[in-house]
């Protein structure tokens, strides 16, 4: 993955440095692409047969272009002075010619073997040279012969070739008992090998082409520096942290004791293996199938779960496997699309029940939102805006889903008590927690989950706090269906109390320890904006669910088997309304030409597309009736999805794509796919399993559970707080 490295970066990595190009026109152009980084405004001017300067005093960089056409005593003396003089000496030295050479000498053997023996001649020096600095050797690159002048028809892609090997092999011969220091800068060659026929002159490369050789060459020597998350290339792998070390120090000791308890496990069931009768043919014993105890349970999850973060760490953080960048093309992004819908269309099934929005309908909505969002992401399609305002839509109406689901438990239920709230906490953070352990990354990198998880805890605060109105006390006095709606819209009001105080905002987050979870990059900003994105939608999702449950239990709605929702007319006319509001929301998001300020809006029109959505889909009995198997499978691991894609299918924390078979794209999809899919089903089971039995029903047990959990946390934030002295 190459990292696009901005003004300010280079300037930062490059400060007090002094990088020299040296060699013919083909080195010029490198070096005018790499200055062109530092200062997008430096102009290609002058002789070109000579020496050109850059300096930038402000950031003291300074980048020399060198005119050494030829490996010669000339292009020997200049790296002499520097052997001899440490204090003229460049950080980084950028050296290659050959084509001057062929063409002076018209292509002959003899101009070949002089060549030798100068390269031969030079390379202890740039041996000396590269123990102190970093000193690149560029291959020559392939010319388009077709478009060669009469003057350059000697110089042939044969003879280039020749000139390239003897090169490597002097230079990588330089040091008798060690590899050589001497960098070989073959890339631009590569990137030549496709680009060349674009070529004006057919020697020398299109603009494109030397700006992305340059962008690597920057990479090379900042990525070590700077350690950019999307740059893959020539930066150590990160030291292990001591959290990391502990954490891998417990998941080692789990698969040893799950082992150890299998074995003794095993060989008690061979002891209690029932025996035959040889005379009766019956069995004397009857084995009776014991239940899994919670050690075992425990155990075996914690195991899985090892062996699992081990492959997350090899994939995202070991520099095992490679890494590539996303590019996006409408084709990579609708054809998924569509082959995902026809899947989902395909394998559908009856309902349960007809409710609005039932379990197997909203698992279907989050399948296959998901799957939508996963394609977003894989396919780059953010670059897109009418993509990106749509895939907005679907992350508020998941939030929406959220706040309709948490609002109808309570209000119906009128279940207020600490057991279901820790449920929901550990199914939503358990999987995130254990990431944010493993992969080194702060509790906000995972957005979404600080997102659900902070709203969750809003929806319930608001309806614990006295007076607690449920379903059930509203029936039988009309009174509290009042005081719902007071609260509703004293939620409301201290929405948009943070949503326009920024100051107030920040303040309440910074605090510790909620800094530490919410800060990304020493601020709160990014969670700012994340909760502000999407502010209106949980509000939205609770006010259409007190809304639909007060029609349902006043007999409003039809919801049998086949029928409408409401009566013909009154069906007819919502969905004619639905579907222009679906259609006019799209219209505006596709004709979108400026992203803040349609970031702007989206809180508070977001909801139209989502309202639109629900009544399409459920004002006809007929599609209220069935529902998609194949995208209610993905609904119910939605979650694990949407976290697990950040390390195992993307990479570089979602900036590109992981390639477990390089070389074949289609393969490498469907194998990481494969095992991506898998990997989040298993996670949720174990999830769902360690919820069983880290969260007991006991209130006296819980508690003392919870003691524990805080305990734990507390020794997080301190061990968190000695890795921060330590890093600076």
């Amino acid at each position: 993955m190459m990292h696009k490295y901005r003004i300010s970066e280079a300037k930062n990595c490059l400060v007090d440095k002094h990088i020299a190009f040296v060699g013919d026109s083909r080195i010029r152009q490198l070096f005018y692409s790499f200055v062109k980084i530092i200062n997008p405004q430096f102009k290609e001017e002058g002789n070109k047969h000579e020496n050109i300067p850059f300096e930038d005093k402000i950031a003291s960089v300074k980048v020399d272009f060198l005119w050494h056409p030829e490996v010669n005593g000339s292009m020997k003396q200049c790296i002499k002075v520097w052997t001899e003089d440490s204090t003229a000496k460049p950080h980084v030295i950028v050296a290659g010619a050959a084509t001057w050479s062929i063409k002076i000498h018209n292509g002959s053997s003899e101009a070949l073997s002089q060549y030798k023996m100068n390269i031969t001649s030079i390379a202890p020096l740039l041996e000396k040279l590269a123990k102190t600095s970093d000193v690149y050797w560029v291959l020559q690159d392939p010319v388009y012969e077709d478009l060669l002048s009469e003057n350059r028809r000697m110089i042939t892609n044969e003879k280039i070739d020749a000139y390239n090997e003897a090169a490597v092999s002097v230079l990588n011969s330089s040091t008798r008992n060690s590899k050589s220091n001497v960098k070989m800068f073959s890339v631009s060659k590569l990137i030549a090998q496709e680009t060349i026929m674009e070529s004006l002159d057919g020697l020398h490369l299109p603009e494109s082409s030397r700006e992305t050789s340059a962008m690597i060459l920057m990479n090379v020597y900042c990525n070590k520096i700077l350690k950019p998350v999307d740059g893959s290339c020539c930066q150590p792998r990160p030291p292990l942290t001591l959290i990391q070390t502990l954490a891998a120090g417990f998941f080692a000791l789990s698969i040893i004791g799950y082992l150890l308890f299998y074995i003794i496990h095993r060989n008690a069931h061979r002891k209690n293996k029932p025996c035959t009768d040889l005379e009766s043919g019956e069995e004397k014993k009857h084995i009776v199938n014991t239940p899994v105890s919670p050690l075992e349970t425990l155990l075996q999850s914690f195991c899985k779960l090892g062996l699992i973060m081990a492959y997350f760490y090899m994939c995202d953080r070991a520099n095992l496997f490679m890494k590539e960048n996303k590019f996006y093309t409408h084709s990579s992004f609708f054809i998924p699309i569509i082959y995902i819908l026809v899947l989902g269309v395909f394998y559908n099934e009856n309902t349960k029940e007809t409710k609005v929005l039932n379990r197997e309908q909203t698992d279907e909505w989050k399948g296959w939102m998901q799957l939508v969002i996963l394609i977003y992401h894989i396919s780059g399609a953010s670059t897109f805006l009418p993509v990106y305002m749509h895939i907005r839509v679907l992350v508020a109406a998941y939030l929406f889903q959220t706040g309709y689901g948490h609002f109808s438990y309570f209000w119906i239920k009128g279940d207020f008590g600490i057991h279901r709230v820790c449920q929901v906490l550990f199914r939503l953070n358990f999987l995130v927690v254990v990431l944010c352990i493993v992969m080194d990354r702060p509790y906000q990198f995972y957005y979404f989950v600080p997102l659900v998880t902070v709203w969750f805890m809003v929806i319930y605060v608001t309806l614990a706090l006295w007076p607690q109105i449920t379903q059930k006390k509203a029936n039988g006095n009309c009174f509290w269906h009042l005081g719902l709606l007071l609260k509703l819209a004293f939620l409301l009001l201290f929405i948009c109390f943070l949503a326009y105080s920024q100051g107030a905002f920040e303040k309440i987050f910074s605090l510790w320890p909620l800094s530490k979870c919410f800060e990304l990059k020493g601020n709160v900003y990014e969670w700012w904006f994340r909760w502000r994105l999407d502010r209106y939608v949980f509000f939205h999702g609770m006010l259409f669910a007190f809304i639909y449950l007060a029609l349902q239990k006043r007999q409003v709605l039809s919801e049998g088997k086949g029928e409408p929702l409401f009566s013909n007319k009154i069906s007819n006319f919502l969905l004619f309304v639905s579907v222009v509001s679906f259609l006019t929301y799209s219209i505006w998001a596709s004709s979108c030409k400026n992203k803040t300020e349609c970031n702007e809006l989206h809180p508070s029109v977001s909801v139209v597309q989502i309202l639109a959505f629900i009544l399409i889909r459920n004002i006809p009995g007929h599609a209220r009736s069935v529902y998609s198997s194949f995208f209610a499978w993905f609904g119910k691991i939605s979650l694990e999805l949407f976290i697990c894609q950040y390390h195992i299918w993307l990479a570089a924390d979602t900036r590109g794509v992981l390639v477990l078979i390089p070389g074949n794209p289609v393969l490498n999809i469907v194998v990481s796919t494969f095992i991506f899919v898998c990997v989040a089903h298993e996670v949720s089971q174990i999830t769902n399993d360690l919820a069983q039995v880290i969260i007991p029903k006991d209130n006296s047990a819980l508690l003392r559970r919870l003691a524990c959990t805080a305990a734990f946390f507390g020794g997080l934030l301190i061990l968190s707080s000695i890795q921060d002295q330590s890093r600076h």
